[in-house]
């Protein structure tokens, strides 16, 4: 019988992933430092079943019994090594003398989170090296020695010498090396804010962690109510229901939101949604509509505001399980959650034709204002993403306005601030649609305090001007 091929330490097998170590083998390994550990897990639970780090991390810390200054290092290990993989990868594949797809996965990632505390944190080289090849005896044992050539490669010059070293002179490629971000997205936030300069501001600003923003819902709970009750709480710059936290913690063990007072969403979602609900309206001011609803943040806002008013929410989600979402998160409030896809209006019974009066389409999206919160996004998002992504844009738009009444109001928000997704995709539904709309300037009806918001009619927000994720809103108002 023919034995199967050698390969050298570190080696990714030709056929692929080594399943074998999907899971690290438990007996007999070598001691492993926990907060390091629950980092490598969460980096490859990542990169081998495209979990999503906000969701794998609390989970891993609370089964590890990971907690405090440990769990501090652990999330700060996992988010970096996650925003600097594409820049991480260049250096280790410098330093290995190799592509990087040819590295066994369980190494790589082993190899990303060493290079990290090397390059970006205030960890000694020694505990650095050793701690992660150790990681790397426990997981492929025969790629140990390979690890600690690789890592002291990598230690031998610090970050500003890396990119020195490995920069393009292309402005753009430079960029995206210097700020881990694939270029085609350098490129997009270039094409939105101007110039290279400029985009490198917000590059910048993606790779900084973001504070958990919370909204204090109006009827329910006073927002400086909210800042007070929680230590170290202030009340944000701009939204009027917004509270910032500062430190860690676990949003979901506040009382306020618990007892649905409140909920977690970024500061600009909240200003953005507020937009609809303060744009002027003649006639009857009842019937509301969230077409994309899920996972309920807006919706569960927006249906605060209409208790106060006497309105209702009819909250659209094509998901089964974000359905499920929308109508937990707004529970309470008269918000009325259906199953559905938003572009049935006229023919699901619940989505008349010209019947409401106010529309939010929050329309899916690459999702490229939310890079910091989302630090695996940037690697997995494709411009091949976008042409799927716009055209259902444009069919949501259009369909929201046929769902609207005449005189009425649709807000069209993405959390992009990619052209095409944003002006673009209001332009061509406004051009395609047998219905007239009218663009109505958005700016008046965000806070006069708000910085740097162009000349309208559409708002774009930028975490590096604004502090808030990169939400876009465009209102258009159907003719009489």
């Amino acid at each position: 019988m023919r034995s199967a091929p050698r390969r050298g330490p570190g080696q990714r097998p030709a056929g692929g992933r080594d399943d074998r170590l999907a899971r690290p083998p438990r007996g007999g390994r070598p001691a492993i430092d926990p907060a390091r550990e629950v980092a490598y897990e969460a980096v490859a639970a990542v990169h081998r079943d495209d979990a999503y780090a906000n969701l794998v991390l609390p989970r891993l810390l609370r089964e590890n019994g990971v907690s405090g200054r440990d769990a501090a290092f652990a999330t700060e290990l996992t988010y970096g090594a996650l925003r600097q993989t594409g820049t991480l990868d260049a250096i280790v594949a410098a330093a290995a003398d190799r592509a990087v797809e040819r590295i066994d996965p369980p190494v790589r990632d082993a190899l990303r989170i060493g290079a990290y505390q090397l390059l970006h944190m205030r960890v000694g080289a020694h505990a650095a090296v050793a701690t992660t090849v150790d990681l790397v005896r426990s997981l492929v044992p025969g790629a140990a020695g390979f690890a600690n050539a690789v890592l002291r490669r990598v230690g031998e010059s610090d970050r500003a010498e890396w990119m020195q070293r490995l920069a393009p002179a292309d402005p753009a490629a430079r960029a995206a090396l210097v700020h881990a971000h694939p270029q085609w997205i350098v490129n997009a936030f270039t094409d939105a804010l101007g110039s290279l300069d400029e985009a490198e501001l917000a590059l910048d600003a993606d790779n900084l962690p973001a504070a958990v923003h919370l909204c204090a819902r109006p009827g329910r709970i006073a927002t400086a109510d909210l800042a007070a009750s929680l230590r170290g709480a202030t009340v944000g710059r701009y939204s009027p229901y917004a509270v910032i936290l500062s430190g860690g913690g676990d949003p979901g063990s506040i009382p306020a939101i618990r007892e649905g007072l409140a909920h977690v969403q970024d500061e600009g979602s909240q200003l953005v949604a507020a937009v609809l609900a303060s744009a002027p309206l003649d006639g009857p001011d009842e019937r509301w509509l969230d077409l994309c609803a899920g996972p309920g943040g807006k919706a569960g806002l927006l249906g605060a505001i209409a208790a106060e008013r006497g309105a209702h929410v009819t909250a659209v989600e094509v998901a089964h399980h974000r359905a499920a979402l929308v109508a937990q998160a707004t529970k309470g409030l008269p918000v009325y959650t259906i199953n559905a896809d938003g572009r049935d209006v006229g023919k699901d019974p619940d989505l008349p034709l010209g019947a409401f009066d106010r529309v939010l389409v929050d329309a899916p999206c690459t999702g490229l204002g939310a890079l910091r919160r989302r630090p695996e996004a940037r690697w997995r998002r494709q411009p091949s993403d976008l042409p799927p992504l716009t055209r259902l844009q444009r069919e949501l738009l259009q369909a929201a306005f046929s769902a609207v009444r005449p005189g009425g109001v649709v807000a069209y928000v993405t959390c992009s601030p990619h052209q095409a997704e944003t002006e673009v995709s209001v332009t061509e539904a406004a051009r395609r649609s047998p219905i007239d709309v009218d663009l109505v300037d958005a700016r008046p009806y965000l806070p006069s305090s708000l910085p740097e918001i162009g000349s309208g009619p559409t708002v774009q927000l930028w975490p590096h001007r604004h502090g808030t994720d990169a939400m876009f809103v465009a209102l258009l108002r159907r003719s009489a």
